[in-house]
C-alpha cells in the first residue's frame, strides 16, 4: 500500500525520485496525462525504505537494475497539481542514481517505458533547457547546477 492518502484539504504523498544524469543532461519523463516533465520515481509503500522504493521504481519504469550513489535532497512541497487540480502536501527524497552498469544509454535520447509501462516517455534534457521547459519540481531548475563536479564521473565510466 502506497504511503499516500486524501483528506478534505487535499492529498499527502511520500515519494522518491531518481536524479539520473549523463553529460550535462537529466533523464526526465512525461506521460499522456501530464503536459509537464518530471523525474522517474514514485510513491513509497508501507514497510518499504526509501532506498528500496527508488530501486523498485527504476526497475518498473526503466527496466534496469541501477545503484544509488547517494541521497541528494529531501524536499517538502505544497502545490496544486496542474492536471487534477488537487492540493498536495508532498515529501520527496531525491536520490542520485548510478547507471554506469546498465544499458540505459543505449536506449537513445527519447524512448518509451518498459513493456508493462508504455504510457511513460523518457527524454534526456540538457540542464540549460530545463529553465525553459514545463518541468517539476521547480527547485530542480536551479539545484541541478549546484551538484558537485564529481557527479559527471559517475556516468562517464561506460
Amino acid at each position: 500500500m502506497d504511503i499516500s492518502f486524501a483528506t478534505d484539504k487535499g492529498k499527502f504523498n511520500y515519494r522518491v525520485c531518481a536524479v539520473i544524469v549523463n553529460n550535462g543532461k537529466l533523464l526526465c519523463m512525461h506521460d499522456y496525462r501530464s503536459p509537464y516533465y518530471y523525474l522517474p520515481g514514485g510513491r513509497v509503500m508501507m514497510g518499504e525504505t526509501a532506498e528500496q522504493a527508488i530501486i523498485r521504481e527504476i526497475e518498473e519504469e526503466l527496466a534496469i537494475s541501477a545503484r544509488i550513489s547517494r541521497p541528494l535532497w529531501l524536499n517538502q512541497a505544497f502545490f496544486k497539481e496542474d492536471v487534477s487540480g488537487i492540493d498536495y502536501h508532498e515529501l520527496c527524497i531525491y536520490f542520485l542514481i548510478d547507471i554506469s552498469d546498465t544499458n540505459l544509454l543505449s536506449k537513445g535520447e527519447h524512448f518509451c517505458g518498459q513493456e508493462v509501462d508504455k504510457q511513460h516517455y523518457f527524454e534526456w534534457i540538457a540542464f540549460e533547457r530545463l529553465k525553459e521547459e514545463y518541468f517539476y519540481p521547480l527547485f530542480m531548475k536551479k539545484a541541478i547546477y549546484h551538484l558537485p563536479t564529481q557527479l559527471t564521473l559517475i556516468t562517464e565510466r561506460e
